[in-house]
């Protein structure tokens, strides 16, 4: 069940993550609500998981979630380029999630 718990937090990690692009600054209300509203979310999440999952395996698989995420859709919202060795890259942390998660059991 952590596990669960400790992918939604990465994917709220996401959801703040793309939402600080969608503030402006901080400069606009709603976006920011719901960016801060997200980051809140996410780490109490984390934190949940961290109940029973070892610190390093869970911020490292959070970090990886929010990472792979907010990069793909960085790439599909925001035209930032993908090349190859990018993409490689994001392919080699998910293999690293995968393995936490294997190591863990």
């Amino acid at each position: 069940m952590n596990w669960l718990i400790l992918v939604a937090a990465g994917l709220l990690e996401i959801c703040w993550a793309i939402g600080l692009k969608y503030t402006d600054g901080f400069t606009k209300l709603w976006p920011t609500i719901a960016t801060a509203l997200s980051l809140v979310l996410s780490i109490l999440l984390l934190g949940i998981a961290m109940r029973t999952l070892p610190v390093g395996t869970a911020y490292a698989v959070w970090v990886g979630i929010g990472a792979i995420g907010t990069a793909m859709l960085g790439i599909m919202l925001f035209n930032e380029p993908a090349d190859i060795l990018k993409i490689l890259s994001l392919g080699f942390i998910f293999i690293g999630i995968v393995g936490l998660k294997l190591a863990h059991g």
